[in-house]
């Protein structure tokens, strides 16, 4: 008790730095150029989300909120596992409707 209390100012200083990196990475998922970085993205803003509700949970000493942070992150591996799975065959429908235009051929300069 007498720990958390001493530190809570870290705590809070942690929380107020992941809030701004994800507004960051906020920003970088919705103007990434590629999907990929957009991915990327949205894996990491899950992350810092588990870990500030891991903060939370020890600084106001709610042992509720441990069962909301692994549901949360159950959630957001599950989510990013689907949409990666998504992109995959998005992308490889893509590259084979590029080689039957192509017909066949590495590139379409030859």
């Amino acid at each position: 008790m007498e720990l958390i209390q001493r530190y809570e100012f870290i705590f809070y200083f942690i929380l107020i730095i992941l809030a701004v990196l994800l507004i960051l990475y906020l920003i970088r998922a919705v103007i990434g150029p590629r999907l990929t970085d957009r991915l990327v993205s949205i894996n990491m803003i899950g992350t810092m989300v588990t870990t500030m509700i891991a903060i939370l949970a020890v600084i106001k000493e709610e042992g509720y909120l441990v069962d909301v942070c692994l549901i949360y992150a159950m959630i957001s591996f599950l989510a990013i596992v689907v949409l990666t799975k998504v992109y995959t065959g998005a992308y490889l429908e893509a590259k084979d409707h590029h080689k039957e235009i192509n017909g066949g051929k590495k590139d379409g300069n030859s």
